[in-house]
């Protein structure tokens, strides 16, 4: 993963990481996304990665990301694969197609749904990183080439892994006055 340093120049050039498909950690995910996620680049690969995390994530056929915003991340977006729309802060919605970018910044309530019939694939990066620890925290490891599990439910303390990760909290409900 790490690409060799060629001399000492190099050195002063800073590090850098070359992940080949599938040699990144890999996450069967829970309903509603289903599908998987793989980070590619992150502290995880090696600890002077500090700004940012990328990954890719593919979501099942009919399926969805739920509805989220990140406190303070930043997070840029693209699909290469598939169908469907994206829908920002409850309301604005956009399709989504091989070649779409979206950037959303800190508190904007996202969501990307699958509305084709093949697999919607997007690659992702969230600064500062952290969406890995979530990713792991949900879902189950995930071993290339081998068959998606039946769907799974969340862990009932997913809030608690929110919490802990990359997530702002969920909107408060209006009180009923």
């Amino acid at each position: 993963m790490d690409a060799p340093i060629k001399d000492s120049k190099d050195q002063a050039k800073g590090f850098a990481i070359v992940v080949q498909p599938d040699e990144g950690e890999s996450w069967w995910q829970p309903v509603p996304a289903n599908g998987y996620t793989e980070v590619r680049v992150s502290r995880r690969n090696d600890p002077r990665v500090t700004k940012f995390s990328h990954g890719i994530q593919v979501v099942a056929p009919g399926c969805y990301v739920r509805d989220h915003s990140h406190e303070a991340n930043e997070e840029i977006l693209f699909f290469f694969e598939g169908e469907g729309k994206v829908v920002i802060d409850g309301a604005d919605e956009y399709p989504v197609r091989a070649g779409t970018t979206v950037f959303v910044g800190p508190h904007r309530r996202h969501t990307f749904i699958n509305s084709g019939d093949k697999p919607l694939k997007f690659a992702w990066v969230l600064m500062p990183g952290g969406l890995e620890d979530f990713f792991q925290g949900i879902g189950r490891p995930r071993t290339a080439g081998t068959p998606a599990p039946a769907p799974f439910a969340r862990p009932n303390n997913v809030l608690e892994i929110e919490r802990k990760t990359v997530f702002a909290p969920p909107p408060k409900k209006p009180v009923n006055t």
